[in-house]
């Protein structure tokens, strides 16, 4: 029997508790994502109107607060659509069921785009520190062109992948239990017959691909803090540079593996709000912690912004 052509929508059973308070849970969503937009938009406005900050590691930054405003906007507008809407349902059929696939690909992208903009970052902080004299002759506008790229096509090519393998794939049910939607999650929909060998195949390539990314940069900064203790100036420079980039490497990287232990060991006794809060850590730590973390640490934008406010009290 043939369950796919009964099957018209998919059921965001993660709203499931939300009815009861859907009126300040969407006015708390929506000042939270214009607090999101407003930090990411200004850091990256920053960085673009002012000269002085066109060096590669604040161009990486502002493609990081890009990333961020990437991944928000493929979640939080649907999220506050779904919470005023009286069914929570996503059309299986035509363009909104491609939306589904669509927003899957968006957070997969996002999550794996910022794990290789920091990957960059922390080889663009190895040259600086450990490699000064060759540096400059490196990371040429060219190669920086380069290497944002990689960071960005790489996810891209990777997931359209993914997506592909997946909206071939024959689904026999209809629940989600999130309140959004994930490719790994349609796949668990599959009918029993169908093949999912090819799903299976390239989440593990992507597992190696970015489980390299998190190995590359430990090995990166086991490499800058011996090279730091031997030099004052170069443990400035890491405190001054290098204390950020690895702040934001703990927050996506605890908040990532939360998430997957969760998932892997979690109890499903918890009320659907906690696990709502856990499955969605991603898009409401980060996107707030690292334009924070970024603005106040690093001399140069903290200095501008400073200025910025001083020039409007006056």
């Amino acid at each position: 029997m043939d369950n796919q052509s009964n099957e018209r929508s998919f059921i965001l059973s993660g709203f499931n508790e939300t009815m009861n308070f859907t009126v300040p849970l969407f006015s708390v969503t929506l000042l939270y994502y214009c607090v999101i937009l407003f930090f990411n938009i200004s850091l990256v406005l920053l960085i673009v109107l002012d000269e002085s900050l066109h060096e590669p590691m604040y161009i990486l930054l502002s493609s990081f607060c890009i990333n961020a405003l990437y991944g928000t906007t493929g979640f939080y507008p649907k999220f506050l659509s779904d919470l005023l809407s009286s069914s929570h349902r996503i059309s299986y059929e035509g363009i909104s069921y491609e939306g589904c696939l669509l927003q899957g690909f968006v957070m997969y992208s996002f999550v794996c785009c910022d794990l290789s903009i920091l990957t960059v970052m922390a080889f663009d902080r190895y040259l600086a520190i450990c490699r000064p004299l060759h540096y400059h002759s490196f990371m040429t506008k060219r190669r920086l062109s380069q290497l944002v790229c990689f960071s960005w096509l790489t996810p891209f090519c990777i997931f359209a992948i993914h997506v592909l393998l997946t909206a071939r794939l024959k689904l026999c049910g209809i629940k989600i239990q999130r309140v959004l939607c994930l490719n790994w999650l349609i796949v668990k929909l599959a009918c029993p017959e169908a093949d999912t060998f090819s799903n299976n195949i390239s989440a593990y390539v992507m597992i190696v691909i970015y489980q390299s990314h998190w190995l590359f940069i430990i090995w990166t900064y086991i490499y800058l803090i011996k090279t730091c203790v031997r030099s004052r100036e170069d443990r400035v420079k890491f405190t001054q540079t290098c204390v950020p980039h690895l702040t934001s490497v703990i927050i996506n990287g605890t908040v990532l593996a939360f998430d997957t232990m969760y998932l892997r060991f979690g109890s499903r006794d918890l009320s659907q709000s906690l696990q709502n809060f856990i499955a969605l850590e991603f898009l409401i730590i980060p996107p707030v912690m690292n334009p924070l973390m970024y603005g106040f640490k690093l001399t140069k934008i903290r200095n501008r912004i400073l200025s910025l406010i001083y020039l409007k009290g006056k």
